[in-house]
């Protein structure tokens, strides 16, 4: 008898290296869908820019798309890049006040017609859709690098089942 691999709701993986949370974006890149929602969780130095910038680079885009600088949002809150299978929106809402400036900075159109990458999603709160990929990025207790536990909603544990063959 043949059994199916389940669908994965969770997957924790290590990151010794900053070249690791970047093969990471990569993978994630391959895998999305215009709708997608990413919630990059972490502290500050976490390395949530730098796995939303490898992510970017990796998708179809215009040319010179994969050596195009992706800064923070930090300042800007939003940057949005001409990618395929739909146009990127990088959120930083660490600077937001409150859940309802989200409406100020395009995240519906966002939503509805691109991909959305989000650092601190959790000043969304209600607000942030609830099919989505969570990617929270940790140290490792001992500081030799980071982890990332991915947690998934909606299609997404099909989709990081296909990511593990």
């Amino acid at each position: 008898m043949v059994t199916a691999t389940p669908p994965l709701s969770v997957l924790d993986l290590p990151l010794p290296t900053p070249g690791d949370t970047e093969a990471l974006g990569r993978r994630l890149a391959k895998l999305l869908r215009q709708g997608d929602v990413l919630a990059l969780h972490g502290d500050l130095g976490a390395g949530k820019t730098a796995l939303a910038r490898a992510l970017i680079r990796a998708l179809p885009g215009p040319e010179g798309a994969a050596d195009e600088e992706v800064p923070s949002p930090t300042f800007t809150l939003v940057q949005t890049y001409d990618r395929s299978p739909a146009a990127v929106w990088h959120f930083d809402l660490y600077r937001i006040e409150s859940p309802e400036e989200v409406y100020e900075l395009g995240i519906e159109e966002a939503l509805a017609e691109g991909v959305t990458v989000i650092e601190w999603p959790e000043r969304m709160g209600g607000l942030l859709p609830k099919d989505r990929l969570d990617v929270t990025l940790s140290y490792q207790a001992d500081g030799s690098g980071r982890n990332a536990r991915l947690q998934a909603t909606g299609d997404w544990p099909a989709r990081l089942a296909e990511m593990q063959r």
